[in-house]
């Protein structure tokens, strides 16, 4: 090869490496806080099927168990986006703090019977009347579970004011209403599946369904600081949402199986998996929030569109 020939091959070489680079810009990192559960798996999925690479991102999940860490993380600067269920996401808005929704989560639907009331198998509470004056367990206070509950009695005959409201983590309810420390528990996947299989407790109703059929549990956030400063990053993060959500709501053993693997939970086999919402819809997110307000969540209703990023 000569001189000329060479060089010019060397040259192309080099075109073609700088048009390629062109081609591929570097990605953005950002930092995403969620718990390792079914609710906000959307970010496992979209970080091993690649959507975020898709949209241009590159994403660092930081897991993290409890949702107030979440809310302190992405509130403090240590992360830049966070999961959380639309109760607390209200309450800190009433609180002042500076979040808005960014991304759907997910989706309370009736059909899927992700969340019930139980009672012990043998135990003789038939009606929301019968659980006046009875001890319930929620996983948390004042959150949807507890809203979820309340309305549920007051629609149906109960006094949901007579009740005791207890906070018990989701492992301890099966174990709470067998031997009757609770009267009754509203339990959620994947314990719920498990502890009906024991024999132990029943379904008595399924309070949720006084919300709605269909309604926005879950949401992605940030800080409204943040998504002023970053309007392209939020945009691209929402399309992954988007694109994990269909995914997984149309591959769900596939997704089962990935969800194992990042938490070391073992789903069980008839466990009723997540639905994730496919936008963020006002109308979704607007009965949670009445409900809320109606039941003592939140100090008052207000529009959900004050929770989104603004124009």
């Amino acid at each position: 090869m000569t001189r000329a020939v060479w060089a010019c091959a060397v040259l192309a070489a080099g075109l073609t490496a700088a048009a390629g680079a062109q081609q591929t810009p570097a990605l953005t990192t950002i930092r995403v806080a969620m718990p390792p559960t079914d609710a906000a798996s959307q970010g496992y999925y979209a970080q091993q099927k690649g959507f975020f690479k898709k949209v241009g991102l590159n994403a660092e999940i930081l897991t993290i168990n409890e949702g107030a860490s979440v809310a302190a993380a992405v509130a403090g600067g240590s992360a830049d986006i966070g999961q959380a269920n639309l109760s607390s996401l209200c309450a800190a808005h009433q609180r002042g703090l500076p979040f808005v929704a960014i991304a759907g989560s997910n989706l309370y639907v009736s059909t899927t019977h992700q969340s019930e009331l139980v009672v012990a198998v043998n135990s003789p509470y038939h009606s929301a009347r019968d659980l006046n004056g009875k001890t319930i367990a929620v996983a948390g206070l004042k959150n949807v579970q507890e809203v979820a509950f309340d309305k549920w009695m007051d629609t149906n005959g109960g006094d949901w004011t007579s009740t005791k409201i207890l906070e018990v983590p989701f492992a301890e309810d099966e174990q709470a209403v067998a031997t009757g420390r609770v009267d009754a528990a509203m339990m959620a996947e994947p314990q719920l599946s498990g502890a009906l299989q024991s024999k132990r407790v029943r379904i008595l109703s399924t309070p949720m369904d006084s919300i709605g059929k269909e309604w926005i549990i879950g949401t992605w956030f940030t800080t409204a600081a943040y998504a002023k400063a970053h309007p392209d990053v939020i945009k691209a993060f929402a399309a992954a949402m988007v694109m994990s959500a269909d995914w997984a709501n149309h591959n769900q053993a596939e997704s089962g199986k990935l969800l194992e693997a990042q938490t070391g939970v073992t789903l069980g086999a008839n466990a009723s998996r997540v639905i994730f919402a496919d936008r963020l819809d006002v109308h979704d997110m607007q009965p949670l929030i009445d409900a809320s307000a109606k039941y003592g969540a939140l100090k008052a209703s207000f529009p959900a569109s004050q929770l989104l990023v603004s124009e």
